[in-house]
């Protein structure tokens, strides 16, 4: 059967469902989990080391356009993931049978090369070493007791009960942090269910820190937003005394503040907005790890709760203080320019009353020099009159030069004003 034409995005779009999907595992293992923060350029350069990574190992190079990929380099395995602000590196190789009896297990790292190793582009937000061992023979207590601070364990019962994990939340020699992940051996815990559970654990470290993000933005913000409102303030009360000359100065400050305010809250919102949203897939995969309490400790995400809240509450606290800030500016705004707008209608009704007064004399003018003209053309229409009386009088013509122009004057006077009234109504008919 033939499909009718294809969306182009078809394809990645369907198998956006299957992006960076967990790998079986099997105890005991040894993960070192790296996640480097990075810009655009930096976040292609780490497509290139890593290509340049297999290609020392003779191995197939990396897609062009993926942004997961994992593999078997022998002796350890490599799984890069390639997400917006950041890029995730995961180590990881098989522990020796004697391992958990070993002073302290050997992590993942290694294994890689080191030179490749301190060359990851990027800087490092988060690392972690994560060992998987089976909890049997009390070997995994012997190895928490190695690797983690007994008085600041923190642990929960996972996997409905198949699994416990501990960890301290403390940076240790090496820069890392720390976790260890017992699990039943058998098949109450699958392989490709451990690697569900242990990726969901390496992602809340990895969100975690990325949610942190976001705090010394607000840390930042609070000061300008202090400033800001203090400015605001100042501003509404000076507005509320002002006269009218210093309106125009008073409108030129609180748009410059407005300005500030709107960079400011654009030059933050989308790391605050990051910061929820990794806020969120952290509450996600903790809800999805099944944590149960474990005797005597403190569960994973209590403390997790507990210490991020403070951080959650200061970037949402920021967030409602941008947009409160924002609206009060965009309100007294308003309000300055209604009260500037009516200084301004009040001035040009002014100026159209003194132009009206102004018509209205231009009117009074213009009827007194009409009166003058009435009286000028009639003077001279009569004196032509005269003269053709005078010229007719010599002919036989009856009358007087004198009488004859006497009879004429109001004749030709009212001819002329009812010319002039005739030629305003044409005028204001035309306008």
């Amino acid at each position: 059967m033939a499909l009718p034409a294809m969306h182009p995005q078809r394809v990645a779009l369907h198998n956006e469902i299957h992006a960076r999907p967990p790998e079986a595992m099997n105890a005991p293992l040894a993960l070192s989990h790296i996640v480097m923060l990075a810009g655009a350029e930096e976040r292609e350069a780490s497509r290139a080391h890593l290509a340049a990574l297999l290609r020392d190992h003779h191995l197939p190079q990396p897609d062009a356009h993926g942004i997961h990929l994992r593999m078997d380099l022998g002796a350890f395995r490599i799984r890069w993931e390639l997400h917006t602000e950041f890029v995730t590196w995961t180590f990881s190789r098989p522990m020796a049978a004697d391992a958990p009896g070993e002073r302290e297990p050997a992590t993942a790292l290694p294994a890689v090369p080191q030179d490749w190793l301190a060359a990851l582009p990027g800087q490092v937000l988060a690392a972690l070493h994560l060992w998987v061992l089976p909890r049997e023979n009390g070997n995994g207590t012997a190895v928490l007791r190695q690797v983690l601070n007994e008085d600041a364990l923190v642990a929960s019962s996972v996997a409905e009960g198949h699994g416990a994990v501990y960890t301290d939340f403390a940076l240790h020699g090496d820069g890392a942090a720390r976790m260890v992940l017992l699990v039943d051996k058998g098949d109450a815990l699958s392989a490709r269910r451990l690697g569900r559970l242990v990726q969901r654990l390496l992602e809340i470290d990895t969100y975690r820190m990325a949610a942190l993000l976001g705090l010394p933005a607000a840390r930042e913000a609070s000061a300008e937003l202090g400033w800001a409102e203090r400015e605001l303030a100042e501003l509404a009360e000076a507005i509320r005394a002002a006269g009218r000359d210093e309106e125009p100065r008073l409108l030129d400050r609180l748009t410059r503040l407005a300005g500030r305010v709107e960079s400011q809250y654009a030059a933050t919102h989308s790391r605050f907005s990051a910061s929820a949203a990794y806020f969120e897939l952290v509450d996600r995969r903790l809800a999805d790890i099944g944590e149960q309490r474990l005797p005597g400790l403190q569960r994973l995400s209590e403390f997790i709760d507990r210490r991020l809240s403070p951080a959650r509450a200061t970037c949402a606290w920021s967030v409602r203080r941008q947009d409160a800030l924002s609206q009060r500016v965009s309100r007294i705004s308003n309000l300055l320019r209604t009260r500037v707008e009516i200084e301004q209608q009040k001035s040009s009704q002014a100026l159209l009353a003194t132009m009206n007064r102004r018509q209205g004399l231009q009117l009074k003018l213009q009827a007194t020099v009409e009166g003058l003209s009435v009286a000028a053309i009639t003077y001279y229409i009569v004196g032509l009159v005269s003269y053709v009386a005078k010229g007719a009088h010599a002919l036989g013509w009856p009358f007087s030069a004198e009488a004859t122009a006497a009879v004429a004057i109001p004749i030709v006077a009212a001819g002329v004003w009812l010319s002039m009234r005739r030629m305003h109504v044409r005028l204001l008919g035309k306008h």
